[in-house]
């Protein structure tokens, strides 16, 4: 007896062929992107740790409080002081873990890389991961993010849009959780997506991909779904069973 409701198998097996198609729709309607903002890879190891739970413009502040204070390199955060630190971040929020977790990354770049982030980026991309998660206040995202645009790993960052984006396309069974198994998983569909790709070993593939889930994510795909006139609508409308509340006015 036909139901409506499509096999659940199927919409899995072709989830990582739809990810990769909903690259190209975003790449033709968005353009090149060249995104991290951010002018030295430092300073995408700074903005990586102060945006955690912050929104960028708050951390914009910080970092122009970081450039005038000269503690946007290595050295100048290596000398700065705790406390001032702290106050310099302070719009970024949650600064008083954030500070120590900073000084924490500074002591391990010293004493295990003689204060050098090009040895840094020289460490295999898993064994690198590995060492940047166990640091403090250092998630999957976080690393991910200075894996890929600050140290050249061809990594994916799966972040809330990209969550936002699978969940709503239902391109997993089990809509991607906020914690460390979700995370996974939308790394996991992400490389599956391109991994028949040449350019899949080499980070700008990964860097252009997040860009563009950033992208969608503000026009369209934000805490409330904005479907209409988004350059991957045809796709919810093509395979999604159940379509966000904002998408239903079409039906």
């Amino acid at each position: 007896m036909k139901t409506g409701k499509a096999p659940a198998l199927v919409r899995q097996k072709n989830s990582a062929q739809r990810l990769r198609q909903m690259h190209d729709l975003l790449a033709a309607a968005y353009g090149p992107q060249h995104w991290w903002p951010a002018k030295t890879s430092f300073e995408v190891i700074l903005g990586a740790y102060l945006t955690q739970n912050t929104a960028w413009k708050a951390v914009e502040i910080s970092i122009e409080n970081l450039r005038a204070a000269g503690a946007l390199t290595v050295d100048g955060l290596r000398a700065i002081d705790l406390g001032e630190l702290q106050i310099l971040i302070r719009r970024s929020g949650f600064y008083t873990r954030k500070a120590p977790a900073l000084k924490a990354f500074i002591a391990m770049l010293d004493a295990e890389f003689d204060g050098s982030l090009e040895a840094l980026a020289a460490v295999p991309t898993e064994r690198l991961r590995q060492r940047l998660l166990s640091l403090p206040s250092v998630g999957p995202e976080t690393a991910d993010a200075i894996l890929l645009y600050a140290l050249g790993h061809a990594v994916p960052v799966a972040d809330e849009y990209l969550r936002r984006i699978v969940e709503r396309h239902q391109l997993l069974i089990e809509p991607p959780a906020r914690h460390r198994k979700g995370y996974e998983a939308l790394v996991k569909i992400t490389r599956e997506a391109f991994a028949s790709d040449p350019e899949s070993n080499r980070s700008p593939l990964f860097n252009e991909f997040h860009a563009l889930n950033v992208a969608v994510g503000k026009a369209h795909c934000g805490k409330k779904a904005r479907c209409a006139g988004c350059p991957l609508e045809a796709d919810l409308f093509r395979y999604c069973e159940r379509l966000p509340r904002e998408a239903k006015v079409k039906l």
